[in-house]
């Protein structure tokens, strides 16, 4: 795959072999193992630790890779595409949770959780969606109410990636209510071992199967004034400004998961007889892939441009909108196309491209849907 691009320093692309590596010969042979358990083994994600995958971003005093921009994530994303294997919720605990831990945490909540964030001992997962209310944050109905200086949190969540294994979880629930929405949300650390906090089973899922996904209940969990992260009240601004990084994640995932998908498929050609001839020399093969391949093009520029915005700090939520909105279209198309060129075979899950094709369902959906995304692009050109 070609990480020669503008985007990438020779120092990325010799990360990128390290990750591929390590990927190849502790990931790879494991993969179907992960599915059927519904989540990665945790040894991995303290394998990655060590090898420096799990804390890129978190400062070096802390025992992380002291990264402050965010290409070591996007190369770390891309060859999990690219050798078609899985991380679980890997994505979620470096490239969503842990930039509102650096942002928002004290000194004293930095000291106590982000060494064990960047070994890969502590992992994190992010409890924003709930029952009913889906994309709508400003409606979640999780409460938060004051019993001395502690906090006493009630309510539900669901669709939360890496609920399974998290050993911390930010949960963002109302501890005030006013006129306007938005305001009087707050984000608190749950404990995994906190009394009153349980997990629900795996939710069974069409794709992603090794990233383990569950509802999460909170019945009267006492959270101490320690444990709030940011200022009271403030949640909904926090969640905002940092939406543009985790649906650039997401993009750059659907991305590489698309050239992934066109290399499997050209190579699957290749070697594939039909009716006497090789099926890559059949001019619909031809023409389909000609057509993936330039729309894939198409889709590299506008996700290294996004790179590069966000390098500079220059990344707007518009143009995050436009990326993962271009880039996940395009990834369901990539992997419709190329599945349908696999035939029979392409339907089976045992084949790379059947799960490619079913994790990339849900690209258009989490992180922000589609019509979210529509709807932000659209406010911004004052139709109305």
């Amino acid at each position: 795959m070609d990480l020669g691009r503008e985007v990438y320093e020779p120092e990325h692309q010799d990360f990128a072999a390290t990750v591929g590596a390590f990927l190849r010969t502790e990931v790879a042979p494991r993969v179907a193992e992960f599915e059927a358990a519904g989540m990665v083994d945790r040894e991995v994600y303290r394998a990655a630790g060590e090898l420096g995958l799990v804390g890129l971003q978190i400062p070096e005093e802390y025992g992380g890779g002291g990264q402050d921009g965010f290409l070591f994530n996007c190369v770390v994303t891309e060859q999990v595409a690219y050798e078609r294997v899985t991380m679980g919720s890997l994505r979620v605990h470096t490239d969503v949770v842990t930039p509102y831990v650096l942002s928002l945490a004290t000194e004293e909540q930095r000291r106590r959780w982000l060494p064990g964030m960047a070994s890969g001992e502590l992992m994190t997962s992010i409890a924003m969606t709930e029952p009913g209310a889906g994309s709508d944050l400003a409606g979640m109905r999780s409460t938060l109410r004051r019993d001395g200086t502690d906090w006493i949190l009630n309510g539900a969540k669901t669709f939360i990636t890496g609920g399974a294994q998290s050993d911390l979880m930010l949960v963002v629930a109302r501890s005030a209510t006013s006129e306007n929405r938005r305001s009087g949300l707050t984000i608190v650390v749950v404990e995994a071992t906190m009394p009153g906090f349980t997990r629900g089973a795996k939710l069974e899922k069409l794709g992603l199967r090794a990233q383990d996904t569950t509802e999460l209940f909170f019945d009267d969990v006492r959270i101490p004034a320690e444990n709030v992260l940011g200022v009271e009240g403030e949640a909904f601004g926090y969640l905002s400004s940092h939406l543009a990084q985790e649906r650039l994640s997401i993009a750059v995932n659907s991305q590489a998961q698309a050239v992934a998908a066109l290399d499997l498929t050209c190579g699957y050609v290749r070697d594939r007889t039909v009716f006497g001839q090789q099926l890559g020399g059949f001019q619909n093969t031809k023409f389909v892939l000609a057509e993936q391949a330039t729309q894939i093009a198409a889709g590299q520029a506008l996700v290294d441009q996004a790179m590069s915005r966000h390098e500079r700090g220059e990344l707007s939520p518009v143009a995050a909108a436009q990326v993962k909105l271009f880039c996940t279209e395009l990834h369901g198309r990539v992997a419709d196309a190329c599945l349908q060129l696999h035939g029979g075979y392409g339907y089976v899950w045992e084949q790379d491209i059947c799960r490619m094709y079913a994790d990339a369902r849900v690209a258009r959906i989490y992180g922000g849907t589609s019509e979210v995304m529509k709807g932000i692009v659209a406010r911004s050109l004052s139709l109305t």
